[in-house]
């Protein structure tokens, strides 16, 4: 029996260069090669259509998500909602009865339908969103955005009961699975994690010339950009003997002049992939820091798959099957900020090894992705054969 399904993607997930994208672009690409016919739905806004998708897809199409539609700043429903409507995706999808998948909250207009109330539903979640907008609310510097995320923070909070219309949540870790079983205790949840490039350990252990240390994310994010700043008050500033590289997407102005007046610290602003690459595969250090505990955060995992040593904070690691992870695999926890000087200190003048590379394959080997597939394909054989 074919296995079929809709996919509604809330961007163009390719190239997979952030986070939610590279979710929904593995997820593609595997689920391929388990031998599902996928039929994706892109909104599509700033990013160019991607032949590349056509590999992994029966059909792709394309929708446009009309951001510069005031009337959705008005609305009751959140503007991530009413900007990503369409009536043709509608008619696309009552084409079949094929079961479908909504990538995340921002997607799952639909399931107020009472035509898709008899279809087989999946609700992918990655954030809760109203939680996620609130954090970023508060760590936002200008006042405009502020007031958005704020209203955004509630209209999707009230927004949010929609996913009790879907036939199962695939939640991505496992206290926002908890969050969404005692929630919604009617609806199926079940965990699902991040899917990703990864189905082994593969950490180079040459050395550079001059070792560095590398904190990599969206930097034009107010939740990145602001980890950036507490991590340069708070630690990076005691640290002038250490080389440091902060990489990532459009790294504000004010960001920049701050970091300008450190001579140890230095700004790779939108490096390509094959340079994101380079810089994680080649740190001697990886460090992480985050102000919330919201979904999962997929460069952890990028660099638990590919870097040596890596110090995080205990809320990067929040809701994970690592947070009870040693030091022997070389992912260490930071709680304060001499907790951080501390193990940076140390793990610069101590060699990553083979043992350190052992111990963290044996820590992945429930994240690789052949497991997370077969995760998939199991829920998905539930609800199908149930019809």
């Amino acid at each position: 029996m074919q296995k079929h399904l809709h996919i509604v993607a809330f961007d163009v997930p390719y190239p997979p260069d952030y986070g939610g994208v590279i979710d929904v672009f593995y997820k593609l690409k595997v689920l391929h090669q388990a031998g599902f016919k996928l039929h994706l739905h892109c909104f599509q806004y700033g990013r160019a259509k991607a032949p590349e998708l056509t590999h992994f897809c029966e059909s792709v199409n394309y929708y446009p998500r009309n951001q510069k539609n005031w009337k959705a700043l008005f609305s009751l429903q959140p503007f991530t909602v009413y900007t990503r409507q369409s009536k043709t995706l509608e008619d696309n999808l009552l084409q079949d009865n094929y079961p479908i998948l909504f990538e995340v909250l921002h997607t799952c207009y639909l399931l107020n339908d009472e035509r898709f109330k008899t279809r087989i539903t999946f609700f992918r979640h990655s954030n809760i969103e109203h939680h996620y907008y609130k954090h970023l609310a508060l760590a936002e510097k200008n006042w405009i955005k502020k007031i958005y995320l704020r209203l955004e923070a509630i209209k999707l909070k009230r927004f949010e009961p929609v996913v009790t219309n879907a036939s199962a949540i695939l939640a991505v870790n496992e206290n926002d699975t908890v969050y969404f079983q005692k929630k919604y205790p009617n609806l199926k949840t079940y965990f699902l994690p991040s899917f990703h490039e990864h189905d082994a350990v593969n950490i180079e252990l040459k050395t550079q010339a001059t070792p560095y240390l590398l904190y990599h994310g969206n930097l034009s994010i107010s939740e990145n950009y602001q980890a950036v700043l507490w991590l340069v008050n708070q630690v990076f500033n005691r640290l002038p003997a250490i080389k440091i590289i902060i990489a990532g997407k459009n790294p504000p102005a004010f960001l920049q002049q701050a970091l300008s007046n450190y001579s140890h610290i230095t700004v790779f602003a939108n490096p390509n992939s094959s340079e994101m690459e380079m810089l994680i595969a080649q740190a001697k250090v990886h460090v992480l820091y985050t102000q919330q505990a919201t979904g999962l955060k997929l460069k952890l995992l990028n660099v638990l798959f590919k870097g040596q040593y890596i110090i995080s904070n205990p809320l990067m690691l929040h809701g994970t099957v690592f947070k009870n992870a040693q030091p022997s695999t070389g992912l260490i926890v930071a709680t304060t900020p001499d907790d951080y000087v501390t193990h940076i200190t140390h793990c610069f003048n101590t060699a990553f090894d083979e043992t350190l590379i052992s111990k963290r394959q044996q820590l992945m080997e429930s994240s690789r992705t052949s497991c997370i597939t077969q995760t998939f394909v199991q829920v998905y054989s539930t609800f199908q054969s149930s019809l």
